[in-house]
């Protein structure tokens, strides 16, 4: 398939999608009549899409894996949808062009279009109703600071056992600080959940990452670890080169470590946080008021995408896998990508473990956007200073409101249900948008998405309360 279209002649694509859509109604109407008991008991009419010629942006990661098959499949153009994917240099960049309107809509960091909508960089309303996908990132560390760490990680049968704690880690950092070397990692942007997860990784094995504060959005103040901003695809150049110690990424860029044999890869996000959200699908709220039905349209091809990733218990992840690779999309090898979206994941080298959940794009309502998620991304904020001040509960229920959408995502699931796209027990029709308590992560703190003031005070490092940083301390 090729991403340019002749708008005339895409014009008359869509034109010509309609007359059979009708004439098919037409036939299905008049066999009816004739009372044909093999004819489905509905026929569901196209979208009629307000604007039908699309660019979206991603960053070559596996999780923008429902774009590329979105594409690849037809889905989009089953929805009148004539649909550009393009790569963009990093997360920033990718933001801003949405804000710009040169992109209409893109795969965004979970954390992006609440930090946006609060003002936390960038001040833009920005909306999601589709979660990309669960899980899918790893921490890696360099040879060398593995090497140390393995002197303190308990073995089983000549092997790590795992997960591995960053409590195994704080004796390094502990050496690098006495001999008054920092000890640099990196993240790939301040509300990515990479940067949450590595930090959340690390304080909960007494390694403090630094706070961030309105004056200083460098989020090193009190850190023991010092994390910076690498985008995704450089990170195991910058791990080669000795700049960074250690790394939060997505995949492949943890497996390509592995296979350039310059680090270990340690812990995955599913061993932090099972069955985290990652990724999202994000559009400014000014594009959805103007596009409402283009909007459930993508979702809905989304949607489709999502299930044929996760359908037949992973079948048909190879085939994604061969796509994922061309350049167009992620660009690293077959055998880099299928290490860990085939269900299974490396740590050190030949040490290959199954992970069968270690990237989920439809299973566990993956792709609903939970109010809960949006509320741990928030509690995160406000842990490290990225919200300053302390809110009530209701402020953090608004905001996670005012950002996901789950009104639109379930209008389209409701219309793939009604076409036989999809089946009506995949999609939590009842739920209130707050996931039940969740208690599986490594330090074993629940998380109430219902009660989040009393989450963030559980943590022995962070701001809780009415605390706030002022200058290089934490004072209140």
């Amino acid at each position: 398939m090729s991403k340019t279209f002749d708008p005339k002649e895409t014009k008359w694509r869509i034109t010509r999608r309609r007359l059979l859509s009708s004439i098919t109604a037409v036939t299905v109407a008049a066999m009816a009549t004739f009372a044909t008991p093999l004819l489905p008991a509905a026929h569901a009419e196209p979208l009629d899409v307000e604007k039908d010629e699309l660019k979206f942006g991603f960053i070559k990661l596996t999780d923008m894996a429902p774009l590329a098959i979105a594409y690849e499949k037809g889905y989009f153009e089953d929805e009148g949808l004539f649909v550009t994917l393009e790569p963009q240099a990093n997360w920033k960049v990718l933001l801003d062009r949405v804000i710009t309107g040169e992109l209409d809509g893109a795969h965004m960091l979970a954390g992006q279009p609440l930090g946006a909508t609060i003002g936390f960089g960038t001040q833009a309303h920005i909306i999601t109703a589709f979660s990309m996908d669960l899980n899918g990132n790893g921490i890696t560390v360099s040879n060398e600071v593995w090497a140390e760490m393995k002197k303190h990680i308990p073995m089983k049968d000549g092997k790590p056992v795992h997960p591995i704690k960053a409590d195994y880690l704080k004796p390094v950092v502990e050496k690098y600080k006495d001999e008054g070397k920092p000890f640099n990692m990196g993240m790939v942007f301040p509300v990515s959940t990479h940067n949450y997860e590595l930090r959340y990784w690390l304080a909960a094995g007494g390694i403090r990452p630094g706070f961030y504060s309105p004056e200083n959005i460098s989020g090193q103040i009190q850190a023991d670890a010092f994390l910076s901003v690498t985008p995704p695809p450089q990170m195991p150049a910058t791990l080669e080169a000795g700049t960074i110690l250690g790394y939060c990424v997505g995949e492949p860029w943890n497996q390509q470590a592995v296979f350039k044999g310059i680090g270990v890869p340690v812990i995955t996000d599913y061993e932090i946080w099972k069955n985290n959200p990652e990724k999202v699908f994000g559009v400014s709220k000014g594009w959805h008021d103007k596009h409402p039905n283009t909007h459930l349209a993508v979702v809905k091809a989304m949607i489709r995408a999502a299930i044929w990733l996760d359908e037949n218990n992973n079948a048909n992840r190879p085939e994604a896998v061969k796509i994922l690779a061309r350049s167009e999309y992620v660009g690293a090898d077959y055998e880099v990508i299928a290490n860990s979206m085939t269900g299974t994941f490396e740590y050190e080298k030949g040490d290959k473990r199954a992970v069968p959940d270690f990237n989920v794009f439809f299973r566990y309502f993956a792709t609903y956007p939970y109010y809960s998620d949006a509320i741990w991304y928030l509690s995160q904020m406000r842990r490290w200073g990225q919200i300053a001040e302390a809110k009530p509960d209701n402020w953090y229920h608004e905001t996670a409101k005012r950002v996901y959408r789950p009104d639109v995502y379930l209008k389209a699931a409701k219309m793939l249900v009604a076409e036989g796209k999809a089946k009506k027990e995949d999609f939590p029709w009842d739920t209130d948008g707050y996931r039940a308590p969740q208690s599986e992560f490594i330090d074993g703190i629940t998380f109430d998405g219902r009660k989040p003031n009393a989450y963030i005070d559980k943590f022995p490092i962070g701001l809780k309360g009415q605390q706030v940083v002022k200058g290089n301390d934490v004072t209140g």
